[in-house]
């Protein structure tokens, strides 16, 4: 009985890791585990030059599971999660897996109207924020409106008094989070398997308006380890690392990439609430942080700040760059300052996000998201069933499969059922494989922007920008944008008789309809939009418009970069 044959990439890479290895699984209660047996005077946390040990983490999680037991939290409900970067984050989490419950992710960037969308959508029980003023009255607002039952308030101030907090309201229904830590412990913990529902996690899938994506205990712990195998050119001993967690752990990259992969290493968290630039190069060349992961508008920050040459960053033994595509040109200048590679890598929140990575032993090009990850198989496939699989070179749609694949979209067959293809999931991304095994990105199938890491969905911002009085038509498009990435551009038919207006007084009219990382940052106006024959505007004829515009801005030469745009 002949072996199948091994992957092209295995063949090509062999020294990226240990390709034959078992990728490990089980539940997020499991994953702290041994960490906290075997070390618990380790520190796990520091925020605000505070520490945080392993055994501290761990008692302050089992206090919050029994207390929200206590509150009524029984396995399979669902918890949202409304938070900063905060200890609260890591210690809710956590607590909310003990109690065989689910967490629901909410993002610190929504407009209250899409909080309200992603609370009918899950239907939560229990909502956990804190008492900044950038999160409190949001969490009131929904409670008020009925949108979740029971909301309890973790009190800022207990990892250090930095800026203004808000009392804690007498409103019914409104708990401080402290009151719950006093509960007895269960007599007996609920069961969690790791085929259990962990998170739901928003995403726009491959069509349409964000959905919750629902991913597993398996699915997460699954993505940890498939990290945690991937050691080319990156000699991470667990316990020995200073992880700078800046990214915001209610997105996907920043809760496993950073905040799981190295709590389950023993490795010291650096959280940090916001980034300045300053506070990075602190931790890096202060606080000899050895890991980095970052989005390209962090990187561009760095690279534009004015003495970066002089920095010390002999401590960084891993930097990574994901969330949006970075353009190959910057790559290039920032691994001449940091003296190391700057890897790139893919993934998307369907695959928890673990995707591809670049080899080291890989020719960089731009475009390229490298080989797939230990344990994961991907494919290219053609656009239209039958899904054949591609040869190398030609260009179709970037299929993958692994135990850290979701397992669909909540309350949405269809869409679940259209996003997966004899067990591959259809990522929506074009692409191409070489003869080498290395994949690389060609175009994204559907529109969606990626700002500063973080999904923008033109169709949402095209509804929101309709609402205003002037507006006849408007079409929305990702174009390039030096500091974040991609940014939102409108395109806008005025009706008749009605004021062109501007960009701010256009931002302005929009602060309430959406968030900060979906706002435009450029408008025009036209006497007309590009349509089909059939009368459907045409997004794609912009695009190409403002790719021609882009191609002849970049043949005057190079622009300047404002890290403060």
């Amino acid at each position: 009985m002949s072996l199948a044959p091994r992957p092209i990439w295995q063949e090509r890479f062999p020294q990226a890791c240990d390709w034959d290895a078992e990728i490990e699984t089980g539940t997020i209660p499991g994953l702290l585990a041994p960490v906290v047996a075997a070390r618990p005077e380790a520190s796990a946390i520091e925020f605000r030059e505070r520490l945080i040990s392993y055994g501290a983490l761990h008692e302050l999680i089992e206090r919050l599971a029994a207390g929200l037991i206590v509150d009524g939290v029984r396995p399979g409900d669902r918890v949202a999660l409304l938070l900063p970067n905060t200890p609260w984050h890591p210690v809710a989490f956590f607590a909310v897996a003990r109690c065989g419950a689910t967490v629901v992710h909410l993002s610190a960037l929504d407009a209250p109207r899409e909080l309200e969308h992603k609370l009918k959508a899950t239907r939560p029980g229990w909502l956990i924020t804190t008492n900044l003023p950038g999160f409190l009255p949001n969490a009131l607002t929904l409670l008020e409106a009925g949108l979740v039952p029971r909301l309890l308030i973790g009190a800022d101030e207990r990892w250090g008094q930095e800026g203004e907090v808000l009392a804690l309201p007498d409103q019914p229904g409104a708990v401080a989070l402290d009151s719950l830590l006093d509960a007895p412990p269960p007599a007996q913990w609920p069961q969690v398997l790791p085929d259990d529902l962990m998170l739901l996690q928003f995403t726009g899938g491959t069509t349409g308006l964000p959905k919750a994506a629902m991913l597993t205990h398996g699915n997460l712990v699954a993505a940890v380890n498939i990290y945690r195998l991937w050691t080319d050119g990156e000699p991470l001993a667990p316990g020995e690392n200073r992880v700078v967690a800046v990214l915001p752990l209610f997105h996907i990259y920043a809760l496993t990439a950073a905040l799981l992969r190295h709590l389950r290493d023993g490795n010291l968290i650096l959280l940090r609430q916001r980034f300045d630039v300053e506070v990075l190069i602190r931790d890096i060349a202060e606080k000899r942080a050895t890991v980095f992961t970052g989005v390209p508008t962090m990187w561009f920050a760095l690279l534009n700040r004015p003495g970066v040459e002089q920095v010390d960053f002999s401590s960084l033994r891993s930097c990574v760059s994901g969330g949006a595509p970075l353009p190959f040109e910057v790559q290039t200048r920032l691994e001449g300052i940091l003296g190391t590679r700057l890897n790139n890598g893919w993934g998307m929140t369907e695959t928890a996000p673990a995707g591809a990575r670049v080899p080291k032993m890989a020719r960089l090009r731009p475009g390229l998201i490298g080989v797939p990850l230990p344990g994961l198989a991907m494919k290219i496939v053609a656009l239209g069933p039958p899904r054949a699989e591609l040869a190398p070179g030609e260009v179709g749609e970037i299929a993958i499969r692994g135990p850290n694949v979701f397992k669909g979209y909540l309350d949405d067959e269809d869409a679940t059922r259209e996003a997966f293809d004899e067990g591959w999931f259809l990522t929506g991304d074009l692409g191409r494989m070489d003869e080498d095994g290395l994949f690389e990105i060609v175009d994204r199938r559907k529109n969606m922007i990626i700002s500063g890491g973080f999904n923008v969905y033109p169709v949402a911002i095209e509804g929101a920008i309709y609402e205003h009085p002037a507006v006849r038509e408007v079409i929305v498009i990702g174009i390039d944008d030096a500091y974040r990435g991609q940014a939102a551009k409108a395109f806008v038919t005025l009706k008749a008789g009605a004021a062109a207006f501007t960009l701010d007084e256009l931002q302005a009219f929009l602060k309430d309809r959406l968030g900060r990382h979906e706002m435009p940052r450029a408008l025009e106006f036209r006497d007309s939009l590009p349509r089909s024959a059939a009368g459907k505007l045409l997004a794609k004829v912009l695009i190409a418009e403002e790719r021609e515009k882009q191609a002849g801005l970049a043949s005057a030469g190079p622009a300047s970069i404002d890290p403060a745009a």
